[in-house]
């Protein structure tokens, strides 16, 4: 004979008549062939049940109108759930249990008290009316069904250690009342939370009560399964309220649930799990509003690809803290020290111990703080006064971090993960404890911590170790190319590298947009006008810098030196940074050397590949130089895309000033050309490349040659380029002089190991390398001691939004590969 399977409905499950209709689809669509049901009240019946009997015992003749109200929503759900005959018989018998309700309640009203059974009594109806407006509608619908009262079945004691089921006589009852049907339905409704004493008396089972039925009844049944219908898809990793990436669980096992539970996990109650587990019945929890969800699944083995399950905190908690010379090595300190707390009522939550005996300390509900030291100070009276036990401390508002996890037993590391995460959170521990199951770590920590430590620990074991939470300031030409690319990467990377590449927020210089999770990045411009908040980079750097992720990065995309003067605050406070802007390296030498310092001492990389040369290796060739030994002469190079075209298109057929307008028509220049032509980028980039070498450079320090005549300087970018004409004939001569010698005009910055840098036009043989360079070309010669009399040359495009935002992109998984991906 098929075994039974057991469903328990709360609830939020049986709100309404439509909540009933969609739960007799779910039972309908089942495919065991016998099913007990199990259903809780309708969501806040219950409660409103309790009410009206306080009320009554206080003489608050509210009751009435609560009454009323309950009368009303069970008749509603009857009239709108049934057809009119079976639900006119059903809305009699509702009838008849509310007169005696309210004749109970007056009695209430007249004692001035009520009896815990009157309590027992009436707050039991509702699961009675909810599993009657259940199984008349199944009945309706064709179901074989049959309405169970738990009352008449489910015998429970309360003893020392709380409520105890009656087995034997449970077992004998419901066997009766099964033998007693026509024959057996498909279907058993039973209701929940409800049972009766051996003397025949009602009682209830306490909050979660139908939990406790839906386990009782599986036990009793010697079901297969438990299904836990409610509101959550199952069991997450961590509150998903604090910890945005927790996951569902697909499996745990029945310690883990019940340690989770007991962290405040949302699982069923340790307490009403047991029959299940008693019998090893695996438990589902499944959500009803979406039940082509599998849930999650509890039972003996859950084994799982995680080796750590889950992580809960347990706030609103105090840490007291005993310490002494007087407690080492004496046999009975911790018997005398927890017997004073059971004699004050006062449960312990969490033990630490260090094996000196020097000190204990232990976690209790924070209300329960100033009693738990009394206690304590009291039981040790003796030993205060004479010195040997030194403190009894009391440190409020802390919170309980627990992990779980069965697989964590044997596995090296799963502690100093946890740890290194909540380090590098910055989070203060207080006391630890692990039992020798090494199945759960706790820690106390500072309640204000909680939710940062939440989100640090499951990022750290949840998480890729290379998720990145990156920013990206700046949305011109550069930014726009970089965003666009990475919206065509970031799923390839994930997918075959497991590289998590989040971009959460997107500054430009008046809006920004920040997004908890990530934001779309095939939708980015949209949310950067319908999402956006007045930019604030202090916010922004905070936004990024989350908890729950284990990297945070900035792209600084803008030639802004606003944005600059924030790496090295960045860089301090462990904030990746990768720039192609060349404001902060060629920045007076006290902030450039500040920068690197907060770089060395905090971990935070900072990148700027692109700062020279835009995409091509010019920055690593020379780092690589210097650091495996090789002497540095000198450095120089065609390092401006923009000067590098201009000058091989120049070959005297046309005037200078007619190439300039074209290639800004082209794009190929600033809106403003004498950004270009004053040579003060190449500058830049020259002081960015002395300093590599060690030199103490300044940009003062750069002899630059401009090519913007004096009196040009001032003038609007029409009027200048207006002006352009009358000096070319200047350009025309220094093209003609250098044709004469057989050589090209090329403009090139360079530095040697003297300190000796400039920025100035100059004329080379047409055998030169940078004689022979093409279009927008940048080209770099090493001249070192390794290399020599051939120089090291480094050649390839300098110029365009693409070839910079690559290598900005490039940098970025530089740095995704130092942090572990496995590019």
């Amino acid at each position: 004979m098929e075994q039974w399977v057991v469903h328990k409905f709360g609830g939020t499950s049986v709100i309404n008549a439509d909540r009933y209709r969609h739960v007799a689809k779910i039972i309908t669509a089942r495919p065991e062939s016998r099913r007990a049901v199990v259903v809780s009240a309708m969501r806040g019946v219950t409660d409103a049940l309790v009410s009206v009997v306080e009320m009554a015992a206080r003489r608050d003749r509210g009751y009435l109108g609560v009454l009323d109200q309950l009368r009303a929503r069970h008749q509603q759900a009857a009239t709108e759930l049934l057809s009119p005959g079976p639900g006119d018989e059903l809305l009699e018998r509702f009838e008849r249990d509310f007169t005696d309700l309210a004749d109970v309640l007056h009695a209430t009203w007249l004692l001035k008290s009520h009896s815990d059974r009157a309590m027992d009594l009436i707050t039991g109806l509702g699961e009675v009316w909810s599993a009657q407006l259940l199984a008349t509608h199944l009945q309706e619908v064709g179901e074989s069904v049959a309405w169970l009262d738990a009352r008449e079945v489910l015998v429970v004691t309360r003893g020392p250690s709380g409520l105890e089921v009656e087995w034997e006589a449970s077992a004998e009852r419901l066997r009766a009342w099964l033998a007693a049907l026509p024959s057996v339905p498909s279907t058993v409704i039973a209701t929940g939370y409800i049972a009766s004493t051996p003397e025949g008396l009602v009682t209830t089972l306490g909050r979660n009560g139908s939990d406790f039925s839906a386990s009782i009844f599986a036990a009793l049944l010697d079901a297969s399964e438990c299904h836990i219908w409610t509101d959550v898809d199952g069991v997450m990793s961590a509150n998903p309220r604090l910890v945005p990436d927790a996951v569902l669980l697909d499996e745990l096992s029945y310690s883990e649930a019940m340690e989770l539970a007991y962290f405040g996990a949302r699982v069923i109650h340790p307490g009403t799990m047991a029959p299940a587990v008693s019998r090893n019945i695996p438990i589902w929890i499944r959500n009803t509003f979406r039940p082509e969800l599998p849930g999650t699944r509890i039972h003996l083995g859950g084994s799982s690809r995680f080796d750590v399950k889950g992580f809960a905190t347990i706030e609103g908690v105090a840490l007291v803290n005993v310490e002494g010379t007087g407690m080492i090595g004496v046999p009975g300190t911790a018997h005398r020290l927890f017997g004073a707390l059971h004699e004050e009522g006062v449960s312990v939550i969490m033990i630490s111990q260090g094996s000196s005996e020097h000190s204990i300390c232990f976690a209790v509900p924070g209300q329960l703080g100033d009693r738990a030291k009394l206690a304590v100070e009291r039981a040790f009276f003796a030993e205060r006064h004479y010195g040997q036990v030194q403190t009894v401390e009391l440190v409020r508002d802390c919170c309980v971090l627990a992990v779980v996890g069965d697989h964590m037993a044997g596995h090296p590391g799963v502690a100093g993960k946890f740890f290194g995460s909540l380090g590098r959170a910055g989070v203060n521990i207080r006391a630890i404890a692990q039992g020798s199951s090494e199945r759960n770590i706790s820690v106390v920590i500072d309640d204000a911590d909680a939710s940062r430590a939440l989100r640090a620990v499951h990022g750290g074991f949840y998480l890729s170790p290379q998720t990145l939470s990156i920013g990206v300031v700046g949305v011109g030409i550069v930014g726009r190319a970089l965003l666009d690319q990475l919206a065509e990467q970031v799923g390839q990377l994930k997918r075959e590298f497991n590289l998590d590449l989040r971009i959460r927020a997107i500054a430009g210089s008046r809006t920004s947009v920040l997004a908890d999770g990530q934001i779309d990045l095939a939708h980015w411009r949209d949310a950067l006008e319908s999402e956006a908040v007045p930019t604030d980079l202090e916010e922004f750097a905070r936004h990024v810098q989350a908890e729950h992720l284990p990297h945070a990065v900035i792209i600084d995309n803008t030639a802004s030196d606003e944005v600059a003067r924030r790496y090295s605050e960045w860089l301090t406070r462990g904030i990746h940074v990768i720039t192609p802007n060349k404001r902060a390296n060629t920045a007076e030498l006290p902030y450039y050397r500040a920068i690197r310092d907060a770089s060395r001492k905090n971990g935070g990389r900072y990148l700027y590949e692109t700062t020279v040369g835009a995409g091509l290796p010019v920055i690593h060739t020379l780092r690589d130089l210097v650091q495996t030994g090789d002497e540095v002469y000198s450095v120089e190079g065609i390092l401006s895309g923009t000067l590098s075209y201009l000058f091989n298109v120049y070959d005297g057929s046309r005037s200078f000033s007619e190439i300039v307008a074209d290639a800004r028509a082209r794009g190929f220049t600033e809106p403003d050309p004498r950004d270009d032509l004053s040579g003060m980028d190449v500058a830049r980039k020259v002081v960015i490349l002395g300093r590599e070498i060690g030199l103490p450079l300044e940009l003062d320090d750069v002899t630059v040659e401009g090519l913007v005549p004096d009196e040009l300087q001032n003038l609007s970018v029409p009027e200048f380029l207006a002006s352009l004409p009358g000096h070319d004939q200047a350009m025309d001569n220094l093209f003609r002089e250098a044709a004469a010698r057989g050589e090209v005009l090329r403009y090139v910055g360079s530095v040697d190991c003297e300190g000796n840098a400039s920025a100035r036009l100059q004329s080379y043989p047409l055998d030169h390398p940078f004689a022979r360079i093409q279009a927008t070309d940048n080209i770099v010669l090493f001249k070192t001691r390794r290399y020599q009399p051939n120089p090291l040359v480094v050649q390839g495009p300098g110029a365009g939004p693409e070839v910079t935002a690559g290598g900005v992109f490039a940098d970025l998984l530089r740095l995704a590969s130092s942090l572990g991906a496995g590019l």
